[in-house]
């Protein structure tokens, strides 16, 4: 059977094809400018099972758990956690929910002046901890599965490694530092390249979230400019639009990264104290070799705001003797959000976690 080509387009018929766009463009911009029709983000349904200062322990519902421990998300000080939970269809929450699992994450909020002294030891020693006790106490069961994205990974490893006897089954995370000294944008913002890291500190003693964005946005510097093109050119399209409107929703939603944390990664970055094994938390000698639970790593080869030569070296620097890194042709945040997130990321963590859980008698 021979496959016939579609016939091209006659003057005519491209001519009105573009009029029709362009009143779509015309009609989707007034909707941007105007501020409606917004897409709706972060709305898989859930409920606040715990708070401590302005973190927050989310659990999502579902009717369709058929598989344990829990999943606790720890996410990342940066920026706001709707990434993982972008929209219907493209959601890495509602993918795990799908798959099975309970999930629940643990959403740090907005840091404010009252979250200016707020240490490493905040995160891994008093609110992780209190969020793990909430989560078995809820779901009766005696461990969790941890997954750590970004910032939020380093949490989750540190907390690992200090806490050797914590109650995880199995421990995941994704584009986490480790060579600090090969941290790129975010290192330089907060002192690598000279600057005084109190010198980025807004009125409420955090790092302003503006520092960070335009560091990043440093080593793109055309991207606005790309971006406003492919928009145009894609403004006819309603999903394009909406996409765009999400993910630039979230790529502009910078927050406060906390003082305290701000100054004690500077003198992690000095000491290069995950690679050095010269790590502290709590006056405790901390060493990632104390990690011997199943292990995952997921690094992105295009990743520019945690370089892939500043995360690869982790997995190689845990004690798990059931340990992999798996590597992917992605950005940053396609780990988590679209094509290559739905066919390969997810999917892969997905089967880890299935691995080290274990089916719900129904």
């Amino acid at each position: 059977m021979t496959m016939t080509q579609p016939r091209p387009l006659s003057p005519v018929d491209r001519i009105r094809k573009e009029i029709e766009r362009n009143a779509l463009r015309a009609r989707n911009g007034i909707k941007m400018v105007a501020g409606v029709s917004r897409p709706q983000l972060g709305c898989t349904p859930k409920d606040t099972v715990w708070t401590a200062g302005r973190c927050e322990l989310w659990h999502y519902r579902s009717d369709n758990v058929t598989l344990a421990p829990p999943v606790l998300i720890i996410y990342s000080l940066l920026n706001r956690s709707f990434i993982v939970d972008l929209a219907p269809g493209n959601s890495f929450i509602e993918k795990l929910l799908k798959a099975g699992f309970d999930v629940y994450m643990l959403d740090w909020g907005v840091p404010d002046e009252r979250d200016s002294e707020n240490t490493f030891e905040d995160y891994v020693d008093d609110y992780i901890p209190g969020a793990v006790e909430r989560i078995l106490e809820i779901s009766g069961s005696d461990e969790v599965n941890m997954l750590g994205y970004c910032f939020g990974g380093l949490l989750s490893v540190l907390y690992a490694a200090h806490h050797p006897d914590a109650p995880l089954r199995s421990l995941t995370v994704m584009t986490t530092p480790t060579d600090l000294q090969e941290m790129g944008p975010m290192g330089d913002a907060l002192g690598a390249s000279g600057v005084e890291v109190e010198d980025t500190f807004n009125e409420d003693g955090n790092v302003a979230p503006e520092v960070l964005l335009q560091a990043f946005r440093s080593l793109t510097p055309t991207a606005d400019i790309t971006g406003y093109v492919n928009l145009w050119q894609q403004m006819w399209n309603d999903d394009y639009v909406s996409a765009h409107q999400a993910m630039s929703g979230w790529g502009n939603n910078h927050i406060p990264f906390p003082g305290g944390v701000a100054k004690q990664l500077v003198g992690m970055m000095k000491d290069n104290a995950l690679v050095n094994d010269r790590l502290v938390i709590g006056g405790d000698r901390v060493h990632l070799s104390d990690i011997t639970l199943p292990f995952l790593h997921v690094t992105a080869d295009r990743d520019h705001i945690i370089p892939e030569k500043c995360s690869a070296p982790l997995v190689g620097l845990v004690g798990s003797p059931d340990a992999e890194q798996f590597r992917l042709p992605a950005g940053h945040i396609g780990l988590v959000v679209g094509k290559t997130a739905a066919r390969t990321t997810i999917p892969k963590i997905i089967d880890f976690m299935r691995q080290r859980s274990e089916e719900i008698a129904q």
